[in-house]
């Protein structure tokens, strides 16, 4: 719960302009996260979050200094979380989540640099990856097992 709280936070993050742990906690909400205020200060803290100016000198939460293998391991963990099954149709990469992590899992293989994706389209639990080339899908699809394995990509 805690994993799939903080891909949220994130996702939100990343899409929204959240100034207060009050705007973060209204987006968690409504996104089926019932959490206290001292839940959203622990998060907020693990998540080594910060604010920084934005729009109109007002502040806005930005997820900042971690290292690049700190975030690729937690894009690693979102998407193993999530992770159910997945198939092809060819150059199309149709990835079955748990409900609700669709979302969280595209951000984290937007994340994870799969230069082999051209876009993709989450729901609840469908993830809609348009693919370059059939081959490319076949690559992408042994990578995502390794990743699923424990295995370095």
């Amino acid at each position: 719960m805690k994993s799939r709280r903080h891909a949220k936070i994130l996702e939100i993050i990343a899409k929204n302009n959240i100034e207060t742990q009050e705007d973060l906690s209204d987006f968690l909400e409504r996104e089926g996260f019932h959490v206290t205020q001292a839940t959203i200060s622990r998060d907020i803290r693990e998540l080594k979050l910060t604010k920084v100016a934005g729009k109109a000198g007002r502040q806005k939460y930005v997820s900042l200094g971690e290292s690049y293998a700190d975030m690729r391991e937690k894009y690693v963990r979102i998407f193993q979380d999530g992770f159910v099954s997945m198939d092809m149709a060819q150059n199309i990469l149709v990835i079955k989540t748990a409900s609700g992590m669709a979302m969280a899992v595209a951000a984290a293989l937007d994340a994870m640099d799969c230069h082999e994706i051209v876009g993709s389209i989450a729901g609840d639990d469908t993830i809609m990856c348009a693919v370059r080339t059939v081959e490319d899908t076949e690559q992408l699809m042994k990578r995502l097992r390794r990743l699923m394995e424990g295995k370095p990509s």
